[in-house]
């Protein structure tokens, strides 16, 4: 739509077996991979993210790894000039958008997480116990099971800056962060870690009507509020919503409910293999008419 004023790139470095490495690892690859883009385009002056399922994970990682803190006011420079170089960048380039599809912001190990479990406590913690085998590193990430050698679970670590990286810093340098979720028929990334809600949180849905964008059933902004956790038994699942709540969020949440193709609502909502998911589209048209440029 924009090819005057916006390159679009593809990441390439995280592609089949290599996304079983960890997040980590990944985010360190994609970081690699737009510090040579920029070097390639130096005329770049704003950078987005766009990031599907675990991708909005590596994507967090990357960014943390790019941020840039701003520097010091120098007694010398205009006022607007200053309020400039006050906001951190990444790698430089002002941060505009920041959107997440169907990420599992909260991981997976919560109840529910990983609908296609359905729920099952024994399920839950079978997966947790054999997921490394299936899923390597990133299997162990996601179900916040890498707590060794002293430290806390990555994802713990990626809601605070940290000695590691300045991960909320470079989240909140962006002007927006957007999460589109799922309501349901998501087998693979729950409704509450892909919209960073505690259940209690969960709205009622129902009665939204959009007509311009039918999948898409409501749709709110929240602002930056830290908030205490409300059950105690996933102790550590509402310290990632506290952490992630530190920053502002616009919340857009996906249903294809009364679809043919809701069984395959993960690869739908970002209309991935063209005509084969086209009912995913206008959640794509409502992400294009947002964009900031």
């Amino acid at each position: 739509m924009f090819p005057d004023k916006i390159i679009v790139h593809c990441s390439e470095r995280n592609v089949a077996t290599l996304t079983l490495d960890g997040i980590d690892v990944m985010g360190e690859r994609l970081a690699k991979e737009v510090v040579e883009l920029i070097h390639r385009n130096p005329s770049l002056r704003k950078i987005s993210f766009v990031a599907h399922s675990v991708g909005g994970l590596v994507a967090r990682y990357a960014i943390g790894k790019l941020y840039r803190p701003p520097m010091k006011e120098n007694g010398d420079m205009s006022s607007s000039e200053c309020e400039e170089e006050r906001r951190g960048t990444i790698y430089g380039l002002e941060a505009s958008n920041f959107i997440t599809v169907a990420t599992p912001h909260l991981g997976s190990r919560g109840s529910k997480q990983v609908p296609f479990l359905f729920g099952v406590s024994a399920f839950e913690k079978a997966a947790s116990c054999l997921v490394h085998c299936i899923f390597g590193r990133t299997g162990r990430h996601l179900f916040l099971t890498d707590d060794v050698e002293g430290k806390s679970p990555l994802l713990q670590r990626m809601v605070e800056d940290n000695d590691e990286c300045l991960f909320m810093s470079a989240l909140c340098s962006f002007h927006r962060r957007v999460v589109y979720s799922n309501v349901s028929y998501d087998n693979f990334v729950g409704w509450a870690t892909s919209s960073i809600r505690c259940d209690s949180e969960l709205p009622r849905w129902e009665k939204f009507v959009n007509c311009k964008y039918p999948h898409i059933v409501y749709e709110e902004y929240c602002k930056a509020c830290p908030k205490l956790g409300e059950n105690i038994f996933n102790k550590l699942e509402d310290e990632l919503v506290t952490g992630l709540s530190c920053a502002s969020w616009e919340k857009v949440d996906v249903s294809f409910h009364k679809s043919w193709q809701r069984f395959a609502a993960h690869s739908v909502i970002q209309a991935k293999g063209g005509s084969k998911h086209k009912e995913g589209v206008d959640v794509i048209r409502h992400m294009l008419d947002k964009f900031l440029l």
